[in-house]
Formats: C-alpha cells, structure tokens, sequence
C-alpha cells in the first residue's frame, strides 16, 4: 500500500481534559499528512473538555461523550469508531514530538511493509511541556528482549487495524496493565511484525495512573506479571528488569 493512501486512524480518549486537551489535538491538526482520521472519546466529562472539542468542528472526524469503564473500555470504544488502515493513540495530556511524526510512521509502513511501527517517548513537566524529565528510547525489536521484559512505549506504538480484528482489543479485566498485555500478545503470542521508527513519537505529561503511587506501582507490578502469565512469558527475572530499566530513561537525553 502506498503511503499517500493509508489511512491513520488517531484516537484521543479524555475525561476532565480541559487543562490539556487543546494541546492534544493541535499537535495533531498540524500533522503534515493528510490522510489522517481523527477520533475522540470521552467519558463524560463535567468540565469545558467538550466544549473544546466542539469548538473545532469538522477538524475532528468524529467525537463521542457518554460513561465508560475506564481508560481501556474508551479505546476499545475509539477502535470500533476507526475506519483506518492504521491505529494509534494520543491521549489527552500528550502531544505528537513533530508535524512529521505521522508521516513518517506512514512511511515507514508502507516501506516495510510490517504490522505494527514504534518509536520513542519524552516524559515532559506538566506546566513546561518544552522541559525533558525522562526520555524513553525504545530501541530495536527483538524477542530475546521482549522475554527479559522490554516493550516499546504504547503511546509510540501504531498498529494495523486488521490486527485488533484478528487477536482481540484492551482486556477490560486490567485496570492499568492492558496495554502491556496486548502488546505481549501481538509481538510475542502472536508474532505479528514491527519496525522501529528512531525519532521521538510523542511527548508525554508527566502523571500516569500506572505511576502515580506507590500502591499503583505495586498494582501496576501485579498486572503486569499476569499479563505475562497469560501470554507464555516466564515472570522473574523479567518483572525485575522491566522495571530496573525504567531508570536508565532519566540519564538519557533526546
């Protein structure tokens, strides 16, 4: 498929996101590929996050606001409205690193001709989105690296649509580790193809669930050992190295 006619399919999930969300979706209308598909999904927000949205328009393909079950009930809601070639998402406190981002990914599909394409990611402050707190830099793919506890970061990971259709969406029965369980499904159950892409994706507000705590670390610590039971992989020493590798993302530098 040639790049100019893939289609990709962008899904922002909110919830009380109007501190945030303006950034969001600026970050992607000024995306230097047309061919993009712009999906919100909120989950009934009771501040200005619609109204923000609203005031775009036809800028944005389709929006949604109505009560969820969480983080991954929306995205799942966001895979069933897109009509892409391709997936991906930008959440309502991050932003797209460059207007080249999605073209380059498209690029890169089409050149590749694989399943999935990811790249890199930058924790940045709250306030000063221009201020580095962490940099995340994926590196190349590979299996021994998956076992040992690796994964790509989910905002930075794009994938065909063909792909949730065959191998399921985000299982509802994680709180905080669904998106680590469907990419051990994908690249290690079910060993679709990727490729990475060496650039900064998107840059992410510092203030995850998964890290908001110590009780979420501890919860988060938890899926992510079930996620790996479910799909094959053996838990110790990977949930140890999954996690001693986080550290080595505050002494790198974009």
């Amino acid at each position: 498929m040639q790049e100019a006619h893939l289609k990709i399919s962008l899904i922002t999930t909110s919830y009380n996101s109007a501190a945030s969300i303006r950034d969001t979706i600026e970050s992607v209308l000024a995306q230097d590929y047309e061919n993009i598909e712009y999906i919100i999904v909120d989950g009934n927000s009771t501040d200005h996050t619609m109204d923000i949205v609203h005031s775009y328009g036809d800028q944005i393909t389709r929006s949604i606001s109505e009560p969820d079950e969480g983080l991954y009930d929306a995205l799942n809601k966001g895979i069933n409205l897109a009509g892409g070639d391709v997936i991906g998402f930008v959440h309502s406190d991050d932003i797209l690193a460059s207007r080249d981002v999605i073209k380059n990914i498209a690029k890169t599909f089409s050149e590749q001709k694989t399943d999935s394409v990811y790249g890199d990611l930058l924790y940045v402050h709250k306030e000063n989105t221009a201020k580095t707190l962490r940099y995340w830099k994926a590196g190349e793919f590979s299996l021994r690296k998956l076992k040992r506890g690796w994964m790509p970061p989910h905002p930075a990971f794009y994938v065909k649509k063909e792909i949730y259709g065959k191998y399921g969406k985000f299982d509802l029965n994680f709180k905080i580790a669904a998106d680590y369980d469907s990419i051990l499904r994908f690249l290690w159950k079910y060993r679709i193809s990727t490729h990475y892409l060496p650039e900064i994706i998107v840059k992410m507000r510092i203030g995850g669930q998964s890290n908001k705590n110590i009780k979420n670390i501890l919860r988060k610590s938890r899926e992510d050992i079930r996620a790996m039971n479910n799909n094959s992989i053996q838990p110790f020493p990977a949930i140890l190295i999954k996690n001693i590798s986080k550290i080595q993302q505050f002494f790198k530098h974009a």
